[in-house]
């Protein structure tokens, strides 16, 4: 038996242009792969920074908002350190049409990203209707207002005006103790 001179089907390989086809089409995958990790990476440090920004302008209002004077109207900045970062924030107060309101806006960003680029903005109000922090409220009272139990009256429904029901008997009224 000769040994034939050609290679049989079952001893063939891969040409080098089919591996190196190979290649290129593995490579670009593992590019679109890489791709997508760093965009995944990257909205998840966006959303960590949006999510503190919105907290710290959060604070930043509750803070304002329980200082017993009413906030000036005007425009404040400040910075803070929170979570190993510099931030800083911008709060813009506003008087509202109602006399004893007013609107507080916050915008918080990085401190070291530009002015006009805010990550959260808060917006919140600051009103005078019952009472600031710590003075104790007015005291309003809701008699005769309708609200249940102050012996005012209740709307039924019908246009008119129905009376508060009394109390059943063997209980003490408001004025008794």
């Amino acid at each position: 038996m000769r040994p034939s001179s050609t290679p049989s089907l079952s001893q063939r390989g891969f040409t080098l242009i089919e591996v190196l086809a190979a290649l290129v089409i593995v490579a670009l995958g593992m590019i679109a792969a890489i791709q997508a990790v760093t965009q995944s990476a990257r909205n998840g440090t966006y959303l960590r920074d949006k999510t503190l920004a919105h907290w710290i302008g959060m604070n930043v209002l509750t803070e304002r908002r329980l200082q017993a004077s009413v906030p000036d109207i005007a425009e404040s900045t400040g910075r803070v350190e929170f979570a190993s970062q510099q931030w800083q924030w911008t709060m813009k107060v506003t008087q509202t049409q109602v006399p004893s309101l007013r609107r507080i806006d916050i915008a918080v960003h990085r401190a070291e990203s530009p002015e006009g680029t805010p990550l959260a903005n808060v917006s919140g109000f600051y009103g005078e209707a019952i009472g600031g922090a710590g003075t104790g409220g007015t005291g309003l009272s809701w008699a005769g207002a309708g609200a249940p139990g102050t012996g005012g009256t209740e709307d039924d429904g019908t246009g008119g005006s129905t009376p508060t029901p009394n109390k059943p008997p063997g209980l003490p009224t408001d004025n008794e103790e």
